[in-house]
């Protein structure tokens, strides 16, 4: 129990005493202010080291970075098939000898959003004639630079030039002016990231203030006993110590008065409003739902809806980027997988293909391999409802050539 111990003098020698003292001792909020913590944030503080902000990119690399990707070819049939080769397992999995794909594109997803205000450069190693090691190169040594008498622009990497169709150049939020550069979320976010990490500074400091009493006890100070901390001292053990908890206090009448406050705290600061709405307007800015950043429960709907508004947009720039710049073929194109990701329970699942699967559009271990079971032997047939005859077979019943 924090306690104020209050003198009570006469009020000629407490307003001396109080001029006295106002200029010399400050009040107790100003010495919370200053003694309680130093709340004023100093500086400029990176998005990278604001943890909401932080969070909500984080969570956007690492869904694009677990997404498989495919290599898709286009066929004459009207639909498009996945392709197995050592380029689509080079890209999806070992992009070079030092990163796993999960890795390698979550460190560029994160670069793009943050720390390369919305560029990411990779550059794609060939030997001879074969793509080898793709490695991404640091922001601190890449730069953009528009060319002076030609439309377009040329990426310096610690100085040097490159022509950008040889790099690979992810971008993220282009510029109105320069749409091949991408300008991030450091000037719209970085206003937030300051008013978030002001209220984290007050919150720390405040609840390590000295200066949150709950309990005022008023002392009649005339006598010169209570006007040193000796004297004070002897005041608390003498009548406000109680041997046992729970006991009351037995205090004499004329000279004490006790009374109960309640303490400033951090609802009285509206701490926690100003985070909660500062949080909302980061993952609006973001496009992640406020979930994410701690705010609200879980909403599958709003998860779905961030999957196809926030990911799926981002994911077919980096899919277009890889297309243009790596493959040959005008019939390839590379794909992420991105309804690994919508958030869909078994039940639905099963449900869902279990009526694609009666009416010949998938077969039974395309069912099984959604559900995550393993592959059977004669579950590769496309059969339909009716005995479960196998497709090709339609036309052969007898009851369709006149049989009974």
């Amino acid at each position: 129990m924090v306690v104020v111990i209050l003198f009570r003098k006469s009020k000629a020698k407490r307003s001396e005493q109080a001029r006295e003292e106002s200029a010399q001792n400050p009040s107790a909020l100003a010495v919370w202010l200053e003694a309680g913590g130093d709340i004023v944030v100093p500086g400029y503080t990176t998005l990278a080291h604001n943890p909401d902000i932080l969070a909500g990119v984080r969570k956007i690399a690492q869904l694009i970075g677990s997404m498989t990707i495919h290599l898709m070819s286009n066929s004459k049939t009207g639909g498009d098939y996945r392709v197995k080769n050592e380029l689509s397992k080079h890209i999806d999995v070992y992009p070079n000898r030092w990163q796993t794909r999960q890795i390698w594109m979550e460190d560029i997803v994160q670069t793009m959003l943050i720390d390369g205000d919305g560029n990411a450069v990779v550059v794609p190693m060939t030997e001879k004639g074969l793509l080898g090691d793709m490695i991404k190169i640091a922001p601190s040594r890449v730069q953009l630079q528009a060319k002076s008498r030609a439309l377009g622009y040329e990426i310096l990497i610690d100085g040097k030039p490159y022509d950008p169709e040889n790099l690979l150049h992810f971008v993220s939020n282009p510029d109105p002016a320069r749409p091949w550069k991408g300008q991030g979320f450091r000037v719209v976010l970085s206003d937030i990231a300051k008013n978030l990490r002001q209220a984290q500074k007050t919150e720390n400091a405040f609840m390590s203030s000295e200066f949150r009493p709950n309990l005022i006890v008023k002392v009649d100070a005339l006598t010169e006993e209570f006007s040193s901390p000796e004297g004070r001292d002897k005041l608390r053990n003498d009548y406000l110590k109680n041997g046992k908890v729970g006991e009351p206090w037995i205090i004499p009448a004329e000279q004490f008065q006790v009374e109960q406050i309640k303490p400033l705290s951090l609802n009285d600061l509206a701490i926690s409003d100003t985070v909660t709405l500062n949080k909302k307007t980061v993952a609006a800015i973001l496009g992640v739902p406020a979930f994410v950043l701690g705010v609200g429960e879980f909403n599958k709907d709003a998860w779905n809806n961030f999957v196809s508004a926030t990911i799926l947009p981002l994911a077919h720039s980096i899919e277009q980027e890889l297309t243009r710049k790596l493959l040959i073929s005008e019939s390839w194109y590379f794909r992420f997988n991105v309804q690994s990701l919508y958030a869909y329970d078994l039940q639905t699942t099963s449900t869902v293909f279990r009526e694609l699967y009666v009416r010949g559009i998938v077969t039974g271990n395309e069912v099984r391999d959604k559900i995550g079971m393993t592959p059977l032997d004669g579950l590769d047939q496309l059969v339909v409802l009716e005995n479960y005859i196998p497709l090709d077979k339609i036309a052969d019943q007898a009851k369709l050539n006149g049989g009974s």
